[in-house]
Formats: C-alpha cells, structure tokens, sequence
C-alpha cells in the first residue's frame, strides 16, 4: 500500500533524506545473495585483491540499470512493465513464461540457501524445516500488506549483514596497498570468467525491476524525485560494493594460498568453522549472521518485490488501462495469488528434488533476463515516451550498451553450461 505520510515533496534537510532512503537499498539487498558470497570469496581466494576493480564496475553497471528502472517511471509515470508492452506483445509472453518458472525454483532454493546458515547455528531443525519456516516468515511478513514494516526489516537485517562481514573483514586485517593495487584493471591467467561474473552478478536479480513499485510505495511520483532517486541508488549500490569488497577481503587474507577451496553456498558453512578455529567462536559466529542475513533479504525483497511485476503482467494480459494515480498494491489478488506461488508450491521441491527438464528451461530463461533488462531500458530510456530531458546521456548509453554487451556473454555462457553439463 502507498505510504500516504510520505511527503509530496523532496526534503531540503539531509537528515530528512537519509530518513527516506530504502528501496535502493532493498534492491541492491535483495539482488546480494549468497551466490554472490561465493563468487567474491571465490576470486579472492584465487586471486588476491588483483579482482577488486570487477565488483567496482559491477557496482556501477547496476547503479544505471537501477536508475534506468527509476528514472522511466519517475519521467513517464509508467511502470517497467508498461514499458515493455510498449515494445511489443513478445516481451510480456518471454516475462510470463519466466516470471511462473522462476518464482517456482527459487521458491525452493532462495529459503534453502537462507537455511543453510541457520541450520549450522541451530542443527536441532534440518535444512527442509528451516527453508519452510523461512518461506513462511517471508510469507506473513508481506501479506501483512505493510510496506514500512518490510522496509524496517530489510534495514535491519542489511546492517547487520553489512556490520558482520565488514567486521569479519576488518579482522582478518587486509594489507592497504595491497587492495589499493586491485583498483587497478588486470585480468590474470584464468580469471576472465571471474571477471565477468563479478562484474556480471553483484547485485543483480530480476527485482531490480521491482524498484520502480518500491519508490512508488515511498509516494516519490514525478521528475522532481529524479536527483533523490538517483541519491537513493548511489547510497545503496556504494554500500554494496563494500560489502562485497569486504568478501573479497576475507577470501583474499584468509584462504589465498591454502589451497582450500570454496566451490558452493555450503562452502561458506566450512569457511565459518575455520574463522571459527582461528579467530573464536564469536567470529564464526558473525560469519554465519552475515551470511545468513544475505541470504534472507535476498528472499524478503522478492517475496515482496517480484509479486508487483506478476500483478502488473496480469493487468496487461487483462488488457486493462490505468493512470500511474492506481497504483498496485500489497492488497491486489494477482499480487497475493504470486505471494502464494513462491511460498507453498515450492516447498514440494525441497522433498522431491528439482525435475531437470524444469531447471535447464528455467536457467536459460533466466540467463536471458540481465540481457533483456539493460536492452530494453536502452531502447525505452532513449524513445519519445521519454521527454528528451530525462532520457539517455551519451555517459549512460555507453555503460548501457557495454553492460548489454557482457550479459549477452554471460548469458551465453550459462546457456552452454546448463545445457551441456
């Protein structure tokens, strides 16, 4: 439901501003799960800090594609998913397709992924019992239709994410010039695919979409909101590169040139056992809460997030028409009816198994989102549904284009790999 006690207005006062940041956050949160955990302990594992420029550039590319999201409804007063029905019937047939699948899988492996550092805390319930309790956490929390409610806890929960593993960074005790040379641009033997991964993967999801329904949710409605918009996405993707830097810090000082391996999310459950033994059992303990924290943000953003893209693709399938004033909200049937999906259907795969006919179409529909995503904002953000005022810079088409250009590989890629493996 749209916070009516948000102002009309931008607040002049920074504290006032502070005070009304959150969906950049949400965004970036939800998008930072534990794969991305992975990945950053990963090449710092590998790699050093010689990687750290990667999650910098990551970091930006996903600022614009989030910006790009906010400034076209902002500017047009249209929604992402007005947006691409512009472009043609064939984006919402794709979206659909993609949208039931991926709620479906990821209704499984997002609380799975959650649980996996509970678990470890708290072995009394195995992992099945904890992914469902998740999902039903997640599902309350949102159909109490209370958006502030949700933006609390995803604060919450993101500053201790962020204290736990910059803490576990900080004691690990980085070397300052060596991760000052990682803001220098190398790619060494091997580390390409590390590259674009990073590059690729922080913070990205499909509810970077959601963003434009999470400032509307704030009542920021018109161009006016554009500069505290775009404060809102620096804010939040500036925190997300520490956080991943800080991943990046602890695979680099703490595993690089031991020969341990982290392959997996349950990777990061032996690399909390060796913190643990080195450092005590406190730090283990932060360890678990930051990656846990991840984990479960990453499922309330979408339980949140993704059920206003699956209500807004119901509405076009519905044909019907309505002024950016009709906002969908908490509240809306088709909005409930996806909220549902993720939660309940899911739970089967977590005692059945995941069917590979479903995964591999699922995978490949999914590669082709981050693609899909940067093209068409470039193709919208540069059209005359924008006022020439608001739409692309010469700056913003670049980053766009590139960033066009490596998911298309990165979705190539993953094609190949879910196909072939």
């Amino acid at each position: 439901m749209t916070n009516a006690n948000s102002p009309q207005s931008v607040p002049s006062s920074w504290r006032k501003r502070i005070k009304l940041m959150g969906p950049g956050l949400i965004a970036a949160a939800t998008g930072v799960g534990a794969g991305d955990l992975v990945a950053a302990l990963v090449a710092g594992t590998q790699f050093g800090f010689l990687l750290l420029w990667a999650i910098i550039i990551g970091s930006i590319i996903k600022y614009y594609l989030n910006e790009g999201v906010g400034r076209w409804q902002l500017a047009t007063g249209k929604t992402i998913l007005q947006g691409w029905n512009s472009l043609g019937r064939w984006t919402l047939i794709y979206f659909g397709i993609y949208i039931i699948l991926w709620g479906f899988v990821y209704g499984a492996a997002g609380t799975s992924s959650a649980s996996l550092a509970t678990t470890a805390m708290f072995p009394q319930l195995d992992l099945k019992a904890w992914a469902i309790l998740h999902g039903v956490i997640a599902f309350l929390l949102v159909l109490s239709g209370r958006y502030q409610l949700f933006e609390r806890v995803m604060t919450v929960l993101t500053g201790l994410m962020f204290i736990t593993v910059v803490g576990t960074a900080i004691i690990v005790f980085p070397h300052v010039f060596d991760l000052l040379s990682g803001v220098i641009p190398r790619i060494p033997t091997g580390s390409i695919m590390f590259v674009l991964g990073l590059i690729g993967g922080v913070g990205g999801s499909i509810t970077i979409a959601s963003y434009g329904y999470w400032i509307r949710e704030k009542n920021w409605v018109g161009p006016i909101w554009l500069s505290f918009m775009r404060l809102d996405a620096k804010v939040a993707y500036i925190l997300t590169a520490i956080f991943t830097i800080s991943l990046l810090i602890v695979g680099a000082e703490f595993l690089y040139g031991t020969g341990i391996i982290i392959q997996d999310e349950k990777g990061l459950i032996q690399l909390s056992q060796l913190l643990g033994e080195r450092f005590g059992e406190i730090v283990r303990w932060l360890f678990l809460l930051g990656f846990w924290s991840a984990s479960f943000t990453s499922v309330l953003g979408v339980w949140n997030g993704v059920p206003y893209l699956f209500a807004d693709f119901i509405r076009h399938l519905r044909k019907k028409t309505w002024s950016h004033n009709q906002p969908i909200t908490e509240k809306d049937p088709a909005y409930r009816t996806y909220l549902v999906w993720l939660t309940f259907p899911p739970m089967l795969l977590l005692f059945l198994g995941k069917p590979v006919g479903l995964i591999i179409i699922y995978g490949v529909l999914g590669a082709l989102f981050m693609p899909f995503l940067a093209i068409t904002l470039l193709w919208l953000l540069n059209s005359k549904q924008v006022e020439k005022s608001y739409q692309n810079t010469l700056a913003t088409n670049t980053i766009l284009i590139l960033s066009c250009i490596l998911f298309i590989i990165l979705a190539g890629q993953e094609i190949v790999k879910i196909i072939f493996k």
